[in-house]
């Protein structure tokens, strides 16, 4: 394969590129080192690393069509997304398929994914596009807080009825474009003192309704499974099934405090336990790859506490690289951003880095433990199916603004060709 060929299919940013590489590959090394336990039930110990690398690679075709259509085509499916959106977000709260006590997932001819995916990147493609469409010389227009609010009030809901954490990190998410986009910060302001009224309302109705399960023994996965019987059928169960799950957690990280060795109860503090012990046992340096110990008891070691087996494993040096990546992603994002002359490409860049930057992070913050356990991946290195190929496109719409963006400044070698055209006929 000749530098032609492959200019042809590594377009764009190369330094976008080359982030996407590096979390690759630990990726394909950290999930086959973590997956011990899917390879025990599979009874294959290369199964489950050649599913990953037949999802990476699929999501590598996905990114690389994506980075090839030009990103003023993603305005035209913003309608579409969003009623496929609200389709699947309905389906899968009707009819969709429960693991680990939450229905996230909706099964289409033989392919399950989750619909929250693709819903995230749908809130961030219209946020962007009201924020261009009603730019002015002062800022965006007043109406685009409106409509901006019709979206999220549409959507993301529908996401926290089954995924709390998700639609908490979206809504930050679009609350960081709109300052990005200049809405007027009254708006702002008000929006943000409805929002910590609303969050102090849930949380009332969480620690009323939820019934704290922590001293049970159900601590097998990240999420207690709640109990049929918990709370009434109907509307009311349907909005608050996860409030024992959601309170479990809550409290579990409220009343957080130093205990002895000797008196962690790892039945009861699985997960949490598991993944301080592989953090204190890594020394600093790690063990290794392919040598953590905790991946044969944190049940959910290859997907949502990877980075605790990555800090086993690589030690602090590994960690401080893997966070590095992800901010030089959102930085080189930026100067993207900041090259583009017009704003949709620059917001939606921006929207989607935030997006991947801020799940990362949490999903560290968790396994470090400084907040509450969630069920957030990490994107582009945990296992998964919908999630990593989404991740992947992702990148491709960030890598398809950089390379088909009209940069700023970038007309006038053009106008000056066409003026010198004009002086010679």
């Amino acid at each position: 394969m000749n530098s032609k060929t492959l200019g042809n299919i590594f377009k764009g940013d190369k330094v976008i590129w080359m982030i996407f590489f590096f979390l690759c590959i630990i990726s394909i090394v950290e999930v086959f080192s973590a997956s011990s336990e899917l390879t025990y039930k599979g009874g294959s110990y290369f199964s489950p690393l050649i599913k990953h690398i037949g999802i990476l690679i699929f999501g590598f075709f996905s990114m690389v069509v994506v980075l090839n259509i030009k990103c003023k085509y993603f305005k035209i499916a913003t309608p579409f997304f969003i009623l496929l959106s609200v389709f699947t977000l309905l389906w899968v709260i009707v009819a969709g398929q429960s693991t680990n006590g939450a229905q996230r997932w909706v099964n289409f001819i033989g392919i399950q994914f989750q619909p929250s995916e693709i819903a995230k990147g749908t809130v961030v493609l219209a946020t962007a596009q009201i924020l261009s469409a009603l730019q002015t010389d002062h800022g965006a227009d007043k109406i685009a807080f409106k409509y901006i609010l019709g979206i999220c009030f549409l959507i993301i809901p529908l996401i926290a009825l089954e995924n709390l954490s998700t639609a908490a990190l979206l809504s930050l998410v679009v609350l960081m474009m709109m300052l990005i986009g200049r809405v007027p910060m009254r708006q702002i302001g008000k929006l943000v003192g409805v929002v910590v009224l609303g969050m102090l309302l849930v949380f009332a109705g969480v620690m009323l309704v939820g019934k704290d399960t922590q001293n049970e023994d159900n601590d097998k996965v990240l999420t207690e499974q709640v109990q049929p019987d918990s709370r009434e059928e109907g509307l009311f169960g349907k909005i608050f099934h996860r409030a024992d799950t959601w309170k479990s957690r809550i409290d579990k990280f409220a009343q957080h405090k130093e205990i002895a060795p000797e008196d962690v109860d790892l039945d009861k503090d699985a997960q949490v336990a598991h993944a301080n012990i592989a953090i204190a046992s890594s020394n600093i340096i790690g063990k290794g790859p392919g040598n953590s110990v905790e991946r044969d008891f944190l049940s959910q070691a290859f997907s949502d506490f990877i980075y605790a087996i990555i800090i086993e494993e690589l030690g602090i040096e590994g960690a401080v690289f893997v966070a590095v990546l992800y901010i030089m992603l959102l930085f080189r994002t930026g100067r993207i951003a900041s090259r583009c002359e017009n704003y949709f490409p620059a917001l939606l860049a921006m929207g989607l880095a935030m997006l991947l930057v801020t799940q990362a992070l949490f999903n560290m913050c968790v396994a470090v433990g400084i907040v509450p356990v969630t069920g957030q991946p990490l994107p582009l290195i945990s296992k998964g199916g919908t999630s990593s190929v989404i991740n992947c496109i992702y990148v491709g719409v960030i890598l398809s603004v950089s390379r088909s963006a009209k940069k700023r400044g970038e007309s006038e070698p053009t106008k000056a060709k066409a003026a010198q055209l004009s002086a010679t006929v």
